[in-house]
């Protein structure tokens, strides 16, 4: 009773919303504001010849970095310190924790968002349980912290790292030999992680869903924000139509709890459009992996594929960019949602499955 007593006195909370659901959004937040928007930066500079977005701000060794490479090499502290916060992490842990998610991402390699996820929750908690027990807290806590941080980075990033990465590499490669299956399965399921909340872009980022598997991706989370966005333009006007079409379809999910079949066209939708996206259109995200969980937020989906695009010409792996790519993208990023979502749920308000008001933010 004493220890319960103490972690509660710790705000220590062993729980799955605590960990899976607020902490993994943080995190997702941390790898917008880094990762994502540093991709952002880059490609405006590269495509519409800004000149100080293309410029070197900094050398690292031998390597130049770019304002938006600066940030995208900072999506490790972020990612870190946004989960401290979702654990209300005292400041001395909160900034200890820095240090710490840039040695976990580093030493996470393809898997370094789950390095950072997990080492970063039991360094906040450890750090937790020390804050302000000592008189020398101002030493204590931020040693502790990083001692336990760093020192699991070491023992366990790499382990984590590999295990994300073979995951992703699994799903890489049954979407490459069964892509209308698992264009199915991955759309669908990125789709509904994407509404609920937890971090679609994080998962994808963490599995490192890129190729046709991140295309499928992108497929099932533009299905979910375009979809619910056109399906209750009616309900919720042009204010709904923009914070669900590049925000987030997660403002959805209070009226998904009082009804969950508003939930059945998006993902009817997803299930579609994915083997659509692998199978016809070979839609590959061939860019940054997170992108593939982002869908319509930010364009980050799109700006992901076209990263890629532009990668591969400049690699000479792909010809050029074409008309018929860039129609792939529209129709299954914006055209099949937004003509299939409102159609099956007209057909279910016709037998009472849904009903007026139920869209409603």
């Amino acid at each position: 009773m004493k220890f319960k007593a103490f972690l509660k006195k710790k705000n220590i909370v062993f729980s799955a919303k605590r960990y899976g659901v607020e902490a993994m959004s943080a995190m997702a937040q941390g790898l917008f504001c880094t990762l994502l928007v540093g991709t952002i930066l880059n490609t405006l500079g590269t495509q519409l010849h800004i000149g100080f977005l293309t410029a070197t701000v900094l050398t690292i060794g031998e390597k130049a970095y770019t304002i938006g490479g600066l940030a995208s090499l900072m999506v490790g502290p972020a990612m870190a310190v946004a989960i401290g916060s979702a654990l209300q992490a005292p400041p001395l842990v909160l900034f200890s924790l820095i240090p710490i998610g840039y040695g976990a991402n580093a030493l996470g390699g393809a898997g370094g968002p789950l390095a950072v996820l997990v080492i970063a929750i039991l360094a906040a908690e450890f750090g937790k349980l020390v804050s302000k027990e000592t008189k020398v807290d101002i030493l204590v806590t931020p040693i502790v912290t990083i001692l336990v941080g760093l020192g699991l980075s070491v023992l366990i990033a790499p382990a984590l790292g590999k295990a994300a990465d073979a995951v992703g590499t699994f799903l890489r490669w049954a979407t490459e030999q069964r892509p209308f299956i698992m264009g199915i399965l991955i759309s669908v399921t990125v789709g509904i992680a994407l509404t609920l909340p937890i971090s679609s872009a994080a998962i994808c980022m963490t599995l490192g869903l890129t190729g046709l598997a991140g295309g499928a991706a992108v497929a099932g989370c533009c299905a979910q924000m375009v979809g619910f966005a056109v399906m209750s333009l009616h309900e919720n006007g042009l204010g709904g139509l923009v914070s669900q079409g590049i925000g987030t379809s997660m403002l959805q999910m209070g009226n998904i709890v009082k009804n969950p079949k508003i939930w059945i066209p998006p993902i009817l939708t997803s299930a579609v459009s994915g083997p659509i996206a692998t199978c016809l259109f070979h839609l590959r995200m061939d860019g940054a992996a997170v992108n593939a969980g982002m869908g319509t937020c930010g364009f980050c989906g799109q700006i992901g594929v076209y990263t890629g695009w532009v990668d591969a010409v400049q690699a000479g792996t792909k010809s050029a960019i074409t008309a018929a790519d860039w129609a792939g993208l529209i129709i299954i990023s914006f055209l099949i949602p937004a003509v299939l979502c409102p159609i099956l749920c007209t057909l279910l308000k016709n037998i009472g499955w849904i009903k007026e008001g139920d869209l409603k933010l």
